[in-house]
């Protein structure tokens, strides 16, 4: 995806951003983007997407706090690209009250499930057809939607 007219949300994102409102206090987005390193891509064209994306957001009435994104390729020494920890301390650092054992880490990735349990964060999958899991998550899921479900159960 290089362009706000290629990207589009899953079905049922929107509803439940707008569900975690109450839940969370932040919601964050942590991004790998090697395809600014490769490229493909310009960190404007980046920003463009994720400002639609906010915009979108807001206007179904949820809330991401902060978009954080590694542009640069997989290297030992880079320490922004999940599973690394840096995105998440940047956003400790930069937002109060952040705190890894009170968070969940939602993605489709092993890389997204190492990186919340490296931070002691409890992990969510949200399951997709061509991810072959090597990284159990402590709850699968098929999309946001029944992530709401699940934690206003868990909370009546």
């Amino acid at each position: 995806m290089k362009s706000v007219e290629e990207f589009e949300f899953k079905s049922g994102v929107l509803t439940a951003l707008a569900k975690f409102k109450p839940l969370f206090k932040y919601v964050f987005v942590v991004t790998n983007q090697q395809g600014i390193g490769k490229g493909l891509m310009t960190e404007d064209q980046l920003t463009a997407v994720h400002n639609y994306m906010l915009d979108q957001v807001r206007i179904a009435e949820g809330d991401i706090a902060q978009v954080y994104f590694a542009p640069d390729m997989a290297s030992p020494e880079n320490k922004m690209r999940k599973p690394e920890s840096g995105m998440a301390l940047q956003a400790q650092r930069e937002f109060v009250g952040v705190d890894f054992n009170q968070a969940i880490m939602v993605g489709d990735t092993d890389s997204d499930i190492v990186f919340g349990k490296r931070l002691g964060m409890k992990t969510v999958r949200i399951i997709t057809d061509n991810e072959i899991i090597g990284v159990e998550a402590d709850l699968t899921v098929d999309g946001l939607l029944d992530l709401v479900e699940y934690l206003e159960y868990e909370r009546n």
